[in-house]
């Protein structure tokens, strides 16, 4: 009796091997807090661990494809930044449409930025689903990548041109819009009998003279015109197809020095600054008559 006595103080009686609300003390102490991890935090950590070794992986790979094969390396970083900014884009796009739908907005209410970006991200798509419809039969994708090679321009989009054919394909891009530019001189000329004004008719006769001439009109030439272009016949409700046709008349800036750039950004902000929204037509037009003959452009 005493024995069974002395045996019951030393080992308590067993309670039942499963316990769904604590753990039985016949299954020894429990665990640390710090592995008491919920499967969120858990499926988090395995995942981290996985996207960092993964990542170590991928810059050891690269490091070996720039060591021994350069010209490779080359192509397939080329490759991967292409992809890399075309989702960029595409997440981009998507904010634009969620804020249209948010806000109802039209395509013409965007900011400029997001109307270039979704005509240009539209663009891109169009080309990438061209060339993947025409490598869908046996044997075409060997073809595709041959005219790829000899048609960059035309059948890859920018996100996978060279740094070298960039350059040269926005020079291009440049020199088409420029050829718009003269025609721009000429209906601004003919449109300066129907100034009201003769004073600001001479104004407008020497500016138009002096680019054609290739001199440079610098911001004083412009800002005394406001009044002709803010009424008839030079406003935006008046302007003719021919004069508005060229979409983009922007400064090449691929050749231009930084110094440069710089000074045409700070003439560029204190002339728009200056300008109201019923001056945005020389707005427009500064674009062409201040770019034409800007030193350091190679075209």
């Amino acid at each position: 009796m005493a024995v069974s006595r002395v045996y019951w103080r030393r080992f308590p009686a067993p309670g039942p091997l499963f316990s769904l609300r604590r753990r039985s003390p016949v299954w020894g102490p429990p665990r640390p807090a710090r592995l008491h991890l919920s499967p969120r935090a858990d499926i988090r950590s395995v995942v981290s661990f996985f996207v960092a070794k993964t990542k170590a992986a991928h810059e050891k790979y690269n490091r070996f494809l720039e060591r021994r094969f350069p010209r490779f390396y080359v192509v397939y970083s080329l490759f991967t930044k292409g992809i890399q900014m075309i989702l960029a884009d595409a997440k981009k796009a998507r904010r634009i449409r969620a804020l249209m739908a948010q806000k109802k907005l039209l395509f013409h209410q965007l900011s400029y930025r997001d109307m270039e970006h979704l005509r240009q991200f539209r663009r891109d798509v169009t080309k990438c689903l061209f060339v993947g419809i025409i490598s869908i039969p046996p044997f075409a994708n060997y073809l595709v990548f041959l005219l790829m090679y000899l048609y960059p321009r035309q059948l890859l989009i920018q996100h996978f041109w060279t740094s070298e054919q960039q350059l040269e394909f926005l020079d291009d891009y440049h020199a088409r819009r420029k050829k718009s530019h003269p025609e721009i001189l000429y209906c601004l000329e003919k449109t300066i009998p129907l100034v009201s004004d003769t004073t600001l008719q001479q104004h407008l006769t020497l500016l138009c003279t002096k680019v054609q001439n290739g001199a440079q009109p610098g911001v004083n030439d412009l800002l005394p015109l406001k009044k002709c272009f803010s009424d008839y016949p030079l406003d935006l409700s008046h302007l003719s197809t021919p004069h508005t046709a060229c979409y983009l008349r922007g400064l090449n800036s691929t050749h231009l020095a930084e110094d440069w750039c710089r000074i045409w950004l700070e003439q560029w902000l204190q002339f728009s600054c200056s300008l109201r929204n019923a001056e945005m037509s020389l707005l427009l037009h500064a674009v062409v008559l201040l770019s034409t003959n800007y030193p350091g452009t190679r075209h």
